[in-house]
């Protein structure tokens, strides 16, 4: 289940990838799939290795074409191990709100960035969010939790006052929002409750079935109960000092 939409962000074989607190790995083996270069990076030792595995397996499989590469690493988001302007592309996907200094995260993403470069943010959406919280506690007062709920201007005006620019805005995931008010109603550990049973098997089917009547529901609720918010921005080139490089007199 992905929640960058690839035909809004492109990605060209060969780009040299960034997954920041890739978690289990969705959209790093995506880009793995696309030809990339792909580096995903976590600070969760255990989902680092398995997504290591799979990235072995898929290459195994041969799902990944000829000149892409895979690599699984623990790291620090706000002390990246890499050198400036390493990547291509950026994706930081339901991370941030996790993190106190969000701003500190941003920088060290535009560090590696390079010039050109693009950038996909995605967190949970302000309105279903507020609902979680107000039903549950417990679905964010726990250690490595959500600690904000961002509003779409307030993580657009991050991501410009970081030093981007920002080119598009879209929802994802609306089927996914009454799951997690489900969950929280009936308690976020509380995987027996009936309703939520149920409406996980219709997920998982929809998910593996991918039916025509759940994909146009959703796409026609996402602006509604999308349970994602999804901003897309690139680093912009310099401009050239008179003087220097080819403007040099």
């Amino acid at each position: 289940m992905l929640t960058v939409d690839f035909s809004r962000f492109p990605l060209a074989p060969g780009d040299r990838v960034l997954d920041l607190g890739c978690g289990a790995g969705r959209h790093a083996f995506e880009c793995y799939r696309r030809g990339a270069q792909v580096v995903a990076l976590d600070q969760n030792a255990d989902e680092i290795r398995e997504v290591a595995t799979w990235f072995a397996a898929m290459k195994e499989a041969g799902e990944a074409p000829e000149g892409a590469t895979a690599t699984a690493m623990e790291g620090d988001a706000l002390a990246l191990p890499f050198p400036d302007e390493s990547f291509d592309v950026v994706i930081i996907s339901e991370v941030m709100e996790h993190i106190p200094d969000d701003k500190g995260v941003l920088a060290e993403m535009v560090r590696v960035l390079k010039p050109g470069g693009r950038i996909a943010v995605t967190v949970p959406r302000y309105g279903p969010e507020k609902v979680c919280w107000a039903l549950s506690d417990a679905y964010h007062e726990v250690e490595g939790g959500h600690i904000r709920i961002y509003k779409a201007d307030e993580l657009v005006e991050k991501i410009r006052e970081a030093g981007l620019e920002p080119y598009g805005t879209h929802h994802a995931h609306a089927l996914h929002s009454p799951y997690w008010w489900l969950k929280c109603a009936f308690g976020v550990d509380n995987d027996k409750a009936l309703p939520v049973r149920a409406y996980h098997k219709l997920l998982v089917w929809d998910i593996m079935k991918k039916p025509l009547a759940t994909r146009v529901a959703e796409q026609a609720l996402n602006p509604l109960i999308g349970k994602s918010f999804v901003a897309y921005a690139t680093k912009p080139h310099l401009p050239r000092l008179a003087g220097t490089g080819a403007d040099a007199t």
